[in-house]
């Protein structure tokens, strides 16, 4: 079905003989125009710089320039509402070039001197983008430090660190804890990567590959913030594979985050009730009044999951050939609600690790009712009897099975029924291998629980934090800083 092409729609006098059919306006312009409120600021930006730089290049008439900055300028503080009330004509490049011809006649034509339209979209998904990559690092950097001082405030609390939920070996909360601090501090590590990607400028590409406009890429990039240009032209237009970095990576921090939220639920339940999460992150039960529900946790593990889809869909669209531009008509919207989901859920993250309080004697009893001190008993047998270390696991897990407690009778028992003869360790030397806090202090090598490198990891993380957020302080106050100076130039240009 072929309609009357609106007026003034991009092509109808060239090869285009109809307007769009409706279906296309919903299944396509209509998708394209519910991003456009992402789009809209950087879309002025990008007019705003490409202007600007061919003015610098003497490549627009004067009297055009300023007429059209002007025009430019009045869309920039215009709300997207006011662009996109037709569909039919298209995307929002179409839709603000419309806006232009409407408001100062042919002296809009100089918006596409030397660039298609896709170049200012390029540049729009860019801008959005890296805003919201830098909510994400100050969230997981917020996260990382709550981590570190949960860990700091419990360094010495006792608690059987768990495999399988059971009991394995003695550890700290305090260690438990950093171990997910860590993972989070690479993730703000691969956040940093991902801002160094997004924050390229495709401006000047011409398409593919330049054009007769002089147009120094340099000089763009500079005018919107930028680090620098995309080295390659043509991968400056269609590069990807960043978006797929990006939304994987906050993914990973998600499920960082639940896996931190899948210990809490165990370990606060009824039947661990070694810490607990603060009552507003909970929420009652509507049918059983006895319910403390850690509703928080749910909203973690979920949304990790959530983003685990978004990352295989995103990397999904990618799978085009070169040069084709449906790999961004979905990503839009999907990587930058990815990574503002990102964002919120390591916020709530966040949020629950400075809530977390421990029962530190329901834990230290959890502890010396377990055998979480078997591994510590074996390795002082090997070392006290002279026997090698599996023959002393096999006494120590025999004295487990059948006496159900490890002291120094139930291991003269298992040694004599397993070697023929008594161990005949002084009761103080079971004593002290079975002592947690003892077996604490042992942990000194790097990375483990005992106190020296608790608070080596300790200060290593508080610095890691404090360069982060001094990094993601630096990156705002430099891109706003460029923003406010870019359309303080147009502003003077169109004065002047």
């Amino acid at each position: 079905m072929s309609a009357e092409p609106p007026q003034g729609y991009l092509g109808a006098e060239a090869r285009i003989g109809s307007g769009p059919a409706p279906e296309l306006v919903e299944a396509g312009y209509a998708l394209e125009l519910a991003d456009a409120p992402l789009l809209h600021r950087g879309f002025g930006l990008a007019d705003l710089a490409h202007v600007l730089a061919l003015a610098e290049q003497g490549a627009v008439l004067p009297a055009d320039e300023r007429a059209l900055l002007g025009a430019l300028l009045e869309l920039h503080e215009a709300d997207v509402a006011e662009i996109t009330g037709d569909p039919r004509y298209g995307d929002l490049a179409n839709l603000r070039e419309r806006a232009l011809e409407q408001r100062i006649g042919t002296a809009a034509g100089w918006l596409n001197a030397g660039r298609p339209r896709r170049e200012a979209g390029r540049i729009a998904f860019r801008i959005a983008l890296r805003e919201r990559v830098l909510d994400l690092a100050q969230a997981v950097a917020r996260h990382a430090a709550a981590l570190v001082e949960l860990a700091a405030r419990e360094r010495d609390t006792l608690m059987p660190d768990y495999t399988y939920l059971q009991a394995a070996q003695p550890t700290t909360v305090g260690h438990w804890a950093l171990s997910f601090a860590f993972p989070a501090l690479r993730d703000a590590e691969r956040l940093r990567r991902d801002l160094a990607w997004v924050n390229r400028s495709p401006g000047g590409a011409g398409g593919v590959n330049g054009s007769r406009f002089p147009l120094d890429r340099e000089r763009l990039a500079q005018l919107l913030g930028f680090a620098a240009p995309v080295a390659h032209t043509r991968d400056g237009m269609w590069q990807t594979d960043g978006l797929a970095d990006l939304v994987s990576h906050a993914a990973i921090a998600a499920t960082g985050a639940s896996r931190f939220a899948e210990d809490l639920e165990l370990y606060g339940s009824d039947e661990f009730g070694l810490l607990r999460i603060g009552d507003a992150l909970c929420r009652a039960s509507a049918l059983m009044p006895q319910k403390r529900n850690p509703y928080a946790l749910v909203v973690l593990r979920g949304g990790a999951g959530t983003l685990i889809g978004r990352a295989t869909g995103v990397l999904a669209t990618q799978r085009t050939p070169s040069g084709r531009t449906d790999n961004l008509l979905y990503a839009y919207g999907e990587v930058c609600g990815a990574v503002e989901l990102g964002a919120r859920l390591l916020r709530l993250a966040a949020a629950t690790a400075e809530s977390v309080t421990v029962d530190a004697p329901r834990a230290a009893v959890a502890v010396r009712d377990s055998h979480a001190l078997a591994t510590d008993l074996a390795e002082v047998v090997s070392r006290t009897a002279g026997l090698d270390y599996r023959t002393a696991y096999r006494v120590v897990g025999r004295a487990v099975a059948t006496a159900g407690r490890l002291d120094a009778a139930a291991l003269d028992a298992a040694a004599a029924e397993l070697l023929g003869r008594s161990l005949e360790l002084p009761d103080d030397v079971v004593a002290d291998a079975l002592d947690p806090l003892a077996a604490l202090a042992t942990r000194t090598v790097p990375g483990g629980a005992a106190p020296e490198p608790m608070d080596a990891m300790l200060a290593d993380c508080r610095a890691a934090v404090a360069d982060a957020r001094a990094w993601i302080d630096a990156e705002r106050a430099g891109i706003a800083e460029a923003e406010e100076r870019l359309v303080a130039l147009a502003r003077q240009r169109v004065g002047g």
